[in-house]
């Protein structure tokens, strides 16, 4: 299928209602058949799932239903989520393989676009040499999957930046391996537009997720994240400099996109979804 210049992503936590990362589990509130419903409906053409959301609807209609609801409303683009301390083996504490068995279970029959992965909230690592290994087992594992992984760079995190998660993508040198791109991220960590385009080349980028955000940080980087982002526009990050990059490094989308704040997910999942499918489109 010929994707367009502005396809669009719902994001799982954009879809997924009255719950936040805050949460334990996180399990959206909104039936899988209304939420798939309503982001067709908004003018997705594809969207993203958590863990939480995954294991509920094993357990319920199962992943080939899900599946089957999403050919039916003409979805063509699944992204599911997130995998965190991936480097720590099997059985040893605070490793993830629960989270890691089910997101390949479920890629096994929704055929995803990639499964997104994270490292761990601290500070960041002095040395990224103990990864290396791991990311190309884990890239190796998502391919005998059918599917890629795509890292996350997250401000408040291990690897903390995408200049630091281009460098470890080119250490591990899978092509099954690569970086998810969030703008939310990319501002609050410092990183520049400039610094974009000095360490990314075009097969490392995955995906990308547009939102926004105020000048200024409202408590936690972590707090701020999850309860005060803004629709695309509404905010200071310069979203058509890294649209622009972007497009320069060969990225033609679809476009994810990730609304998380207190008001948003206030909203009925309809007429949020229309909104951050509208703000997204000012941007592209």
């Amino acid at each position: 299928m010929r994707r367009a210049a502005t396809d669009l992503v719902a994001t799982a936590w954009t879809s997924a209602g009255n719950t936040s990362p805050m949460d334990n589990p996180a399990t959206s509130p909104v039936p899988i058949a209304a939420r798939v419903a309503a982001i067709a409906e908004a003018g997705f053409t594809g969207f993203g799932l958590i863990a939480d959301d995954l294991l509920a609807i094993r357990d319920s209609i199962g992943f080939a239903a899900l599946g089957d609801l999403a050919t039916a409303s003409g979805l063509t683009h699944i992204e599911i989520e997130l995998l965190e301390r991936w480097w720590i083996p099997r059985g040893r504490a605070g490793h993830s393989y629960d989270v890691r068995d089910l997101l390949f279970e479920a890629a096994d029959v929704l055929s995803p676009a990639f499964i997104k992965i994270g490292s761990e909230r601290c500070s960041r690592t002095t040395d990224l040499s103990e990864l290396v290994a791991p990311l190309r087992a884990l890239a190796e594992e998502a391919a005998a999957h059918g599917t890629r992984v795509a890292i996350e760079p997250m401000p408040f995190s291990m690897i903390d930046t995408i200049p630091v998660g281009a460098g470890l993508i080119r250490a591990a040198a899978h092509s099954a391996a690569g970086l998810l791109i969030d703008a939310w991220h990319v501002f609050r960590a410092g990183t520049t537009i400039s610094d974009l385009a000095g360490s990314l080349t075009p097969e490392m980028i995955f995906g990308v997720e547009l939102d926004d955000a105020a000048g200024e940080v409202v408590g936690t980087l972590f707090e701020d994240t999850v309860h005060n982002r803004l629709l695309c526009g509404d905010g200071d990050f310069d979203l058509k400099g890294l649209v622009t990059v972007l497009r320069h490094l060969e990225f033609r989308g679809p476009w994810g996109v990730e609304i998380l704040s207190d008001s948003f997910r206030s909203l009925p999942a309809r007429e949020a979804l229309g909104l951050a499918a509208k703000s997204a489109l000012t941007v592209l």
